[in-house]
């Protein structure tokens, strides 16, 4: 029948077929999904004390994942810290959470409840130990602290965690040679303006903004912590073998350092989150952080600091298989 068709009537019916078909491949495009499916659901995320580095990261990253992740509902809750973070993350009471790589190890050493279930994202940026006190002060050295009234950060955070433990590397027992003062970095600054502390410590990203103001409303400078004091925290063992001797630069808090670079110690922050987190969601979380940097670093400037290339080393935690799948797709 088609041969008995003049040569134009073919053609017109050749033209029916095409587009036919062609609507055809739009609607099963349309109807059929190909690929895997968007995630979806509620997570809650574990940041950390209001106006440190981790609530800030946090705030901003919600936004980049909505855009990312626009099927996913994100909760942020704010927390004393690492150790909390931890902890909430190992019990189910959040789904991903930032920990500094010390406190991990100690979570682990300790079997804590979950600390088997826990894995990682990323490697983000380094926390710097900044221990602060009035310009004119005597205090010289950690030594110094000896009687005072200490800063030491709340009792779920990793600045505690790190505190006591370069307290007892320079021979002071954190509950008899010094007052400690359990509180966060929303507070410590204030006390200290106030003369409530005598010093304090901190952990986080460079610079901090509470440290920062608190440098533009009273002279204040940084107590260095020397690489004598590394190598005596490396012998109380391993899970502190994830600090290393680092340099806050002389630019990093202007009206405290006059020009001076500053010795301290560092250590790795990672976002985490457990074995039985969806792959899918991991890996959009993962690429949506790496992604950000940019954006959030203009920002948070530990975010800039976030880096493809060592991004999948998330020593002491295994790497989660969401995070190794983006990891393999960009690889070179």
């Amino acid at each position: 029948m088609f041969a008995s068709l003049s040569r134009a009537a073919r053609r017109r019916a050749l033209a029916v077929a095409a587009a036919l078909l062609a609507l055809c491949g739009v609607l099963v495009w349309w109807l059929v999904p190909f690929g895997p499916p968007s995630p979806s659901g509620s997570i809650t995320f574990s940041t950390g004390v209001p106006s440190g580095v981790y609530q800030r990261y946090g705030n901003l990253l919600e936004h980049a994942l909505a855009q990312d992740l626009p099927e996913v509902s994100i909760r942020l809750k704010d927390s004393e810290g690492s150790q909390q973070n931890l902890a909430r993350v190992a019990s189910g009471e959040a789904d991903f959470t930032i920990a500094t790589a010390d406190a991990v190890a100690q979570y682990q050493r300790e079997r804590r409840p979950g600390f088997e279930r826990l894995r990682g994202c990323a490697r983000l940026y380094d926390d710097y130990v900044q221990l602060v006190v009035r310009k004119g002060s005597s205090p010289k050295k950690v030594e110094d602290l000896k009687g005072l009234r200490v800063g030491v950060g709340q009792d779920g955070s990793g600045v505690r965690l790190i505190a006591d433990r370069a307290l007892a590397a320079a021979g002071l027992a954190p509950v008899r040679d010094v007052r400690a003062v359990p509180a966060g970095i929303d507070t410590m600054p204030e006390l200290l303006e106030r003369g409530e502390l005598d010093a304090f410590f901190w952990s986080g990203g460079l610079p901090t903004h509470a440290v920062q103001s608190l440098s533009e409303r009273i002279p204040v400078r940084l107590i260095p912590l020397d690489a004598k004091l590394v190598d005596q925290l490396h012998d109380v063992g391993e899970s502190t073998r994830h600090y290393r001797s680092a340099v806050i630069p002389a630019d990093a808090y202007a009206k405290a350092q006059d020009g001076q670079r500053v010795e301290t110690l560092a250590v790795a922050n990672l976002l985490v989150t457990t074995e039985e987190a969806d792959a899918d969601l991991v890996e959009g979380f993962t690429r949506t952080v790496i992604r950000s940097r940019d954006g959030i670093g203009r920002q948070v400037h530990p975010a800039q600091l976030v880096d493809l290339r060592t991004a999948v080393y998330t020593d002491p935690l295994e790497l989660h298989e969401g995070a190794r799948r983006y990891y393999r797709s960009v690889k070179p």
